[in-house]
């Protein structure tokens, strides 16, 4: 790997000693790690557990992960083991234990935002946003495969966020960076470092910053990481929003984890892959303080969703464990639940938002007929005896992923694809066969043979 010259002077710089075993680190095989999804439970054949997240394992080796099932039904999500510290700056800021309303800026692809959907309350309310839309749709899926209800993923600018002041009691900013934390495990982004990138980038993370700050409340928290090295992204961001922005530091505890570095600014925390198991990263935490405008809700403008009639109600009801805990949208043809004591925040966001999927998407509307969603099929909250199951064999359910027939025997409209008893997605009767209802977006595309 041909690192720059710059680039090598400041790690010469910044680490000293330990710089030659830096560089030597970047030469490695990245480790590989997962993230479990704990509604979904599945056994994995793992090395070690991730110290900083109790979901997290790594992998003796990388699989394929295109061809594994279970990769697709939202089972797991591969994510790099340092970023999971995220787990530990949430647990120790935040009481866990109470409704919260967060919003993860910069979502995508969503690593950050399944995690914290995993730790948050099911009464709590998760916002992940990307502003740039196609990364938005990825984030999306994701969500979706993750299965909870609590979410809302917007396609926005973090100034829009501004419309909401004191809306939030956490907000999580995994800034756009260098990318210097991931030249191993990417070597192409070695070729798009520059100092002028680095500038570059700094800026725009304080501009996201200020942009969002008002959306969170006095007290709240707000936790802003970066996979890079570098003081003008880490340290000079930290000095700068401590003086400008009413933020008072937040110290970890990191006694308990070996080999991460204290920033200069104390509340900083460095990842360096020759010191741990992972690649690089940087975390830190701080409180709001002074004053914000406390959040109206005002006038709705624009009805985009309606509450679905009585009639239909009951249909879908059935197929939603603890459905009294939600309510029932529609918008256009299709029908979604989202949780009651959201619903004055779902309107509000809908209003002033572009919303990219909200909730869980139950189904679809087709004249008298009421044909179940995908994201029902493999959200948390689907009830368990709701439709038939069928087990498939790993080839079959690549068939299924792949968006191609499966041959099943069933007197059952409605039939579940599972593997390893986790629902992969819905199959429908139609005459004397099965209609695939897997998204066509969504499926495989590469060789399932694995050749």
């Amino acid at each position: 790997m041909q690192l720059p010259e710059t680039f090598i002077q400041r790690i010469q710089h910044d680490l000293g000693k330990e710089a030659e075993l830096f560089f030597e680190s970047l030469n490695e095989t990245p480790p590989v790690s997962i993230r479990i999804n704990p509604f979904k439970k599945i056994s994995f054949e793992k090395s070690a557990p991730v110290p900083w997240c109790q979901s997290g394992f790594y992998l003796p080796d990388r699989p394929v992960f295109t061809l594994d099932p279970l990769f697709h039904a939202g089972a797991y999500y591969v994510q790099e083991a340092s970023s999971m510290f995220l787990e530990q700056v949430v647990k120790q800021t935040t009481d866990l234990t109470q409704p919260l309303k967060v919003l993860d800026l910069c979502g995508a692809p969503g690593g950050k935002s399944t995690h914290i959907a995993s730790l948050i309350s099911d009464e709590s309310l998760l916002v992940s946003n990307e502003l740039i839309r196609s990364r938005a749709k990825i984030l999306s899926e994701n969500l979706i495969k993750w299965g909870t209800p609590n979410v809302i993923v917007t396609n926005n600018d973090p100034a829009d966020f501004g419309q909401l002041p004191g809306f939030f009691d956490v907000l999580v900013v995994d800034a756009p960076c260098s990318g210097e934390g991931l030249f191993r495990k990417a070597p192409d982004a070695v070729n798009e470092w520059s100092p002028d990138s680095v500038n570059l980038c700094a800026t725009r993370q304080r501009k996201i910053i200020t942009e969002a700050w008002e959306a969170l409340k006095p007290g709240g928290t707000i936790l802003y990481s970066t996979c890079t090295y570098n003081q003008q992204e880490n340290e000079e961001n930290l000095t700068w929003l401590e003086k400008n922005m009413n933020a008072e530091p937040i110290m970890l505890d990191i006694e308990a984890f070996p080999g991460i570095s204290n920033s200069k600014n104390e509340n900083g925390y460095h990842f360096y892959p020759h010191k741990i198991k992972g690649e690089g990263f940087f975390i830190s935490a701080f409180r709001k303080t002074g004053n914000t405008d406390k959040y109206k809700a005002g006038k709705i403008k624009k009805n985009m969703i309606s509450k679905i009639g009585k009639s239909t109600e009951p249909n879908i009801r059935q197929w939603i464990k603890n459905s009294e805990r939600f309510n029932y949208w529609s918008f256009q043809d299709k029908v979604f639940s989202f949780p009651t004591r959201w619903s004055e925040e779902l309107l509000a966001l809908t209003d002033k938002f572009r919303i990219v999927h909200a909730g869980v998407e139950v189904c679809e509307i087709k004249g008298k007929n009421i044909i179940p969603s995908h994201p029902l099929a493999v959200s948390v909250i689907l009830a368990d005896q709701s439709f038939a199951k069928k087990e498939l064999l790993k080839e079959e359910a690549l068939l299924y992923l792949h968006k191609d027939d499966i041959k099943i025997t069933s007197d059952e409209q409605f039939v579940m694809a599972t593997y390893s008893g986790i629902n992969l997605g819905l199959l429908k009767k139609a005459g004397n066969r099965y209609n695939n209802l897997y998204p066509k977006e969504w499926r495989i595309r590469m060789n399932i043979n694995g050749n």
